[in-house]
């Protein structure tokens, strides 16, 4: 496994070693001890999600508030996607900074998300199904956003605008500065 920060602190790109030969591959997606030799994190996860979209949806960017905040070890099953975290820790040296990186069933790249970051993808190819593993269950009421064409970060999303699907409910988020205390 090989571990790369980012600009966002905490936040980590995930290479696990892949043997491959003619009838396949093989690779350790997740080792709880390595990880947290390689990361000094320690997350302990309680919840795995799936979700499965077609070309051009984005889904975020979303967090959890207070005591329901989430870290996340994301990573695609199949397809490829650009991957979004945001940082909206406001004592963090790194407030404010994005990270984005491709991850695909091909380069089986992971991203870990810690908690108070905000997080997004769009699905690149005909079709994705996206994995990922949180350290604290999901409450309806500590959920928030920010609009995934905020100016502050211009993030490029890859796809052309007219493309993208998006939810009613992801349409209508707020800026970060309204989302986000600074």
């Amino acid at each position: 496994m090989q571990v790369s920060k980012t600009e966002i602190v905490g936040c980590y790109i995930i290479e696990p070693k892949v043997f491959e030969d003619k009838r396949g591959c093989f690779f350790e997606s997740y080792n709880q001890e390595k990880f947290e030799q390689l990361t000094g994190a320690k997350p302990f996860f309680v919840q795995d999600n799936e979700s499965f979209s077609s070309k051009g949806v984005l889904r975020g960017l979303h967090f959890q508030k207070g005591d329901h905040a989430q870290a996340k070890l994301v990573r695609v099953l199949e397809g490829q996607v650009l991957d979004v975290a945001v940082d909206i820790r406001p004592d963090s040296k790194t407030f404010g900074k994005v990270v984005t990186t491709l991850l695909s069933s091909k380069n089986k790249k992971q991203m870990f998300v810690p908690r108070g970051c905000a997080h997004g993808f769009v699905t690149l190819s005909d079709t994705a199904t996206f994995f990922y593993k949180c350290d604290n269950f999901y409450n309806a009421e500590s959920e928030g956003g920010i609009i995934y064409n905020d100016p502050t970060f211009n993030i490029d999303w890859i796809l052309a605008e007219e493309d993208l699907i998006i939810s009613e409910k992801d349409k209508v988020l707020p800026v970060f500065k309204e989302a986000v205390p600074h």
